[in-house]
């Protein structure tokens, strides 16, 4: 029970206050002139004025409520480690004991998780969640445990009460960590560029630490290890070897005594692409078709051509003076001599020999195929001749040898069943529909074929009677193609409807680049969220799966399903951030998804300093479990809420009012009454004097 007056007017205060104001100025010129009855004035006015603001006593019955602690304990990732899953249970056991010994209070425990998009520990946010959801006078502390580590300091609530911290983790504790501080996204293939790292060191970690093992793998090949020092940039030169991704990871082995090796790699994906394609285009003579060749490569702005047109062979004689002619002599000693391995392609445009290339430099042409370079061979008539480009050393690369007939006659190009596989030829008829009755493609057609008899290499494109028209093959690390026809130009032309000639050769040139994307056999893999994408680019029918190594070492078998003639793909739901590993016993491929060690693993030693302004602000403190579970004691609001060995709670002293009762102290008859008598008593004072 509580008992109160209160007052409930009978009037509304401003004639109350009209009214106090007449009776005082009555009473004050009674005082002054010495009237013998303005005490019983006075005493008839105060009667009145208690009458009219009706004083009563207030009783209220109330149940008192009990006073709530919260615990909000943190279980990321960074808590697993060492020892601190046991020291944060042995933690809720005792707490729970000494709340339960406390008077009239009760314990809500906040249990908060890893964050699905790598936010760290969001400790901070979880309180706040749950202080939406308490009522505010009933909360008498807060106890965070929790490793230090949190990432939410600006969700920070205000309290009513004090905030404390159980601080996990031991003081012994060090960790080794992997940066990568800066790293291109985009690099040049075959020029060096510059990565910068740091090993660092955190915690209490010994002294002799100065050196480690740094393991360097590209799309997961074989490791290069090397020395390095710990706590100091390391600027590290890298060269990228192809274009598209490259998957480049950074590693140090895990040391004696660290908390993890979760941070002790780093993965970093950067996209390799050519500064310029620098194409050679020899064309043996003027002809229709040799605009095609410069048209396609003089389109893209990353191609840097050299065109020679053979227009004055060493056999003719016209009789005009050589000092006369404004032409530019053949360059041959100095592009294939000198100068032949600066090119990514050359491409002979119904090339025939004529005594210009002396063998020797088509030796060292085949030779440059052998260790890396292309060539691709447009034929003309001139190729089943006996000057043909193939009685030459480029015969031991060529994959088709000329028959000595010339087909002279319409057909229309169809891509062979290979082809409907290989990335070279798949899909060029998926925009042109044959018209009704029509066999193949709707293309226009070509009106020449050389014949040639196919040796090795891979045939993608057919012609009259599914003779070889467009052979592909690769001769140790180099790639030659064989185009069986110089009539492409038609399609150009628009010649019966046209068809993709500029896809076909683009795709051609670029495959003999070794663009990635035009790969026959390839694995790749993109990422989006937490989902893998696999793409397995193959020529065989075979059935494909494909085998996923995680981030920590679990494997998973994936099958793959053929989207499309040479094309198996699959989805993956990675269930972590990491490294992940693809193999399908023939090839490999990595892939990063998210970042190599989550934000729990950046910093992984206990600390007081992050939470330390936020619990300074509630008057808290904050304490290592370590040294020993402090005590819980009740303080009053405003004095220190903790000290050595404990930490303190502030009863709130909460209470539900179920019932209210209201008892008039003086019934407005008897104040109306009374004020009557001492009217009467001032009139019979002021009438006997």
């Amino acid at each position: 029970m509580n008992g109160d007056i209160v007052f409930d007017p009978l009037l509304p205060l401003a004639v109350l206050a009209v009214l106090a104001l007449f009776a005082l100025a009555i009473l004050a010129l009674g005082f002054w002139r010495g009237i013998a009855g303005r005490w019983w004035r006075l005493a008839s006015a105060l009667a009145l004025a208690l009458a009219l603001v009706n004083p009563s006593l207030q009783h209220e019955e109330r149940q008192a409520l009990s006073d709530i602690v919260v615990l909000v304990v943190d279980g990321s990732a960074s808590q697993r480690l060492a020892d601190r899953p046991a020291q944060t249970q042995q933690a809720i056991e005792r707490v729970e004991a000494r709340i339960a010994a406390l008077p009239n209070t009760e314990l809500r425990i906040v249990r908060v998780g890893d964050d699905p998009g790598d936010g760290g520990s969001l400790v901070l946010s979880a309180l706040a969640a749950q202080m939406a959801e308490l009522p505010r006078g009933r909360v008498a502390g807060v106890l965070l445990l929790t490793d230090g580590q949190v990432h939410d300091l600006q969700n920070a609530p205000q309290l009513p009460a004090p905030m404390h911290t159980l601080l996990t983790g031991q003081d012994s504790d060090w960790d080794r960590r992997l940066v990568l501080q800066n790293a291109p996204a985009f690099a040049i293939l075959d020029e060096e560029v510059m990565l910068t790292l740091r090993v660092e060191d955190q915690g209490n970690a010994p002294k002799d630490n100065t050196f480690t093992q740094l393991a360097i793998s590209i799309d997961g090949e074989t490791p290069t290890i090397v020395q390095v020092p710990v706590g100091q940039e390391i600027e590290l030169p890298l060269t990228l070897s192809h274009g598209g991704i490259n998957v480049i990871r950074f590693e140090v082995p895990e040391a004696e005594g660290e908390l993890t090796g979760r941070n002790n790699a780093a993965v970093v994906q950067i996209n390799g692409i050519r500064d310029r394609l620098r194409v050679l285009l020899v064309s043996g003579e003027p002809h229709a078709g040799e605009r095609t060749w410069r048209n396609l490569l003089k389109s893209d702005s990353s191609v840097d051509l050299v065109h020679f047109t053979i227009l004055r062979p060493p056999e003719k004689q016209d009789g005009v003076p050589v000092s006369e002619l404004s032409l530019i002599a053949f360059p041959t000693r100095e592009l294939f001599l000198e100068k032949i391995d600066e090119f990514d392609l050359i491409i002979f445009d119904r090339y025939k020999r004529r005594g210009i290339l002396p063998a020797i430099y088509l030796e060292n042409v085949a030779e440059y195929v052998r260790s890396g370079g292309a060539v691709l061979v447009a034929a003309g008539p001139d190729f089943a001749s006996a000057d043909s480009i193939y009685r030459s050393p480029l015969a031991e690369i060529l994959p088709g040898a000329p028959t000595a007939r010339v087909v002279e006659q319409g057909f229309r190009p169809q891509v062979s069943e290979l082809g409907q596989r290989h990335p070279v030829t798949e899909g060029l008829d998926a925009d042109w529909p044959a018209e009704p009755g029509q066999l193949g493609p709707g293309w226009g057609r070509w009106m020449r074929l050389v014949d040639v008899a196919p040796e090795r290499g891979q045939l993608v494109m057919t012609g009259i009677e599914d003779r070889p028209l467009l052979l592909l093959d690769r001769v140790d690390d180099g790639r030659v193609a064989l185009l069986a026809s110089d009539h492409a130009w038609l399609w150009s032309r628009g010649f019966e409807g046209g068809g993709p000639q500029l896809e076909l050769l683009r795709r051609l040139a670029h495959w003999m680049m070794k663009e990635p994307e035009l790969e026959e056999e390839a694995l790749t893999t993109s990422a989006e969220g937490q989902r893998l994408t696999v793409l397995r680019r193959s020529l065989s029918e075979d059935p494909r799966e494909v085998q996923i190594t995680g981030p920590d070492g679990t494997v998973t078998v994936m099958p793959l399903e053929e989207q499309r003639p040479g094309l198996f793909t699959g989805v993956f739901e990675a269930p972590e951030d990491g490294l992940y590993r693809l193999s399908d016993g023939d090839l490999t491929a990595v892939a990063g998804l998210g970042p190599s060690a989550p934000r729990e693993f950046v910093a992984t030693v206990s600390t007081g300093d992050v939470l330390a302004p936020a619990v300074d602000a509630t008057g808290g403190g904050i304490m290592r479990l370590a040294d020993g579970m402090p005590d819980l004691r009740q303080v009053r609001e405003g004095r220190v809420a903790a000290g050595r060995g404990w930490l303190g709670i502030t009863p709130r002293n909460a209470y539900l009012t179920t019932d209210i009762t209201l008892n008039a102290l003086a019934p407005a008859w008897l104040m109306l009454l009374l004020a009557a008598g001492f009217a009467v008593m001032a009139w019979l004072r002021e009438g006997r004097r």
